[in-house]
């Protein structure tokens, strides 16, 4: 009799071992599927699955919503009032944008937007480029919209959603004047001489501000009320944290013909040991071949807006750990190549950073000749004091010659004309033009 007692409980006990087993992975399964859980947005006749923790925003009935990259997001409409946006936000993660395909800012099919083929919503990827955009755009003539969805670590997410894509009964085709089915349509490029645009940020001392996303023109016209005269553009890259529906040509041309001075800036791959979704490699050739591609496409946004040759061009890179030997090379590397191939395209260099980092990092290489230098330096510095004074970060006689920002203040709410912008403030010291230097072979 005790056997069968002592088997009893072996079958007790690897039933209860079963059952537990049974019941983690029932509760793993629970937690994946809440994971996964989704909700479908509709807009226009045209469906998407998206998370379903993601808010889900009508720019229509929210028209002050800053539309930001950098959070999960749905926003359906074209964004406007971007001017509360908090300054200087960066980087990208999985967010989506959709807005009626009618050629408003930047609704329009360029050399970078897919084309659902006709009747339908079909995502297919497209050819890859040397940069990564951080985005795809994917155009639906048949409902008459266009999707951007925004990507940080990679782009398989943002892939998921697009290709969950489908049409209802009430899509129908926009006058976005694309040719469904037609592929990418070439990408317009600006003509600064017929936009009489001089190149950029021009001769100017004195103060500057830079906000998330580009002021509308009534914003910048009711801002010359202010002691500003110029303003950083975030041109693109793949860390670029906000919508931009103001910044096309026209708004340069408009801007600069009333004589603010742009500071062209593009927000790219970040420092290797940094946490933002797109980075800096540690390899050497790597990290080069990527401030190459980045730089090929600040110049071909630049170009797009009318923005021509001889202007500085500013690569935004955040602050890291300069401690850390490695994410220094690979920053130095990669802003080398940027530098050298900005050169090569005609236009100049220039590098925001922390003056402790990335400031601290090229000073050390001025006299080195180990990597190629920007021409132009902006450093962040909350010091609140407006020169280009870098005390003991840069040496005074370093980029001395005309060539220095400093960013001295930040996030502050500041009105004008009665209009309010969250703005970081800036000291220019910047020359009027120059020949831009011979291709250098240190990178």
């Amino acid at each position: 009799m005790p056997r069968p007692a002592r088997a009893g409980r072996a079958v007790r006990t690897a039933l209860a071992l079963l059952l537990t087993a049974a019941s983690a992975a029932l509760t793993a399964q629970g937690a994946q599927a809440a994971t996964a859980a989704t909700q479908e947005v509709a807009y226009r006749g045209y469906h998407l699955r998206v998370p379903a923790d993601w808010p889900v925003i009508d720019l229509a009935t929210a028209p002050e919503t800053c539309v930001r990259f950098d959070e999960h997001a749905v926003y359906l409409g074209h964004p406007a009032g971007q001017e509360h946006c908090p300054t200087h936000l960066v980087g990208r993660t999985e967010a989506l944008l959709i807005e009626p395909l009618d050629g408003t800012g930047t609704a329009a099919v360029d050399r970078d937007t897919l084309v659902s083929p006709k009747g339908t919503a079909t995502y297919a990827p497209g050819r890859t480029t040397a940069a990564e955009p951080g985005e795809i755009r994917l155009a639906v003539p048949s409902a008459g919209v266009i999707a951007t969805a925004t990507y940080g670590t990679g782009k398989a997410s943002a892939e998921r959603i697009l290709r969950t894509g489908r049409l209802d009964g009430r899509a129908r085709p926009g006058a976005s004047g694309t040719r469904p089915g037609a592929g990418r349509a070439p990408k317009a490029t600006a003509s600064a001489a017929a936009l009489a645009i001089t190149a950029q940020p021009g001769a100017y001392t004195g103060k500057g501000f830079d906000t998330c996303a580009a002021p509308s023109t009534s914003t910048m016209n009711a801002w010359g009320a202010s002691p500003y005269r110029a303003v950083s553009v975030y041109i693109g890259g793949n860390s670029r944290a906000c919508a931009q529906p103001a910044l096309t040509s026209s708004w340069v041309s408009t801007v600069t013909g009333n004589g603010w001075h742009l500071i062209p800036t593009y927000v790219g791959s970040q420092a290797p040991c940094s946490s933002f979704g797109h980075t800096v490699s540690t390899d050497p050739a790597t990290a080069r071949s990527q401030g190459t591609a980045e730089a090929d496409d600040a110049v071909a946004q630049a170009q797009t807006l009318g923005i021509p040759a001889d202007s500085v061009l500013y690569n935004d890179m955040e602050g890291y750990d300069n401690t850390n030997s490695s994410c220094s090379t690979g920053v130095l590397n990669y802003l080398s190549a940027w530098t050298a191939e900005l050169h090569a395209r005609g236009y100049r260099s220039g590098v925001y950073s922390s003056a402790g980092s990335g400031m601290r990092d090229l000073a050390a290489q001025y006299t080195t000749g180990a990597y190629t230098l920007p021409d132009h330096i902006w450093f962040a510095w909350w010091n609140g004091v407006a020169d280009t004074d870098a005390g003991t970060y840069v040496p005074a006689a370093d980029w001395a010659d005309h060539q220095r920002i400093h960013q001295y203040f930040g996030g502050t709410d500041e009105t004008w004309g009665g209009v309010t912008v969250n703005i970081d403030g800036d000291y220019l010291d910047v020359d009027g033009g120059g020949s831009v230097p011979p291709p250098s072979a240190n990178y």
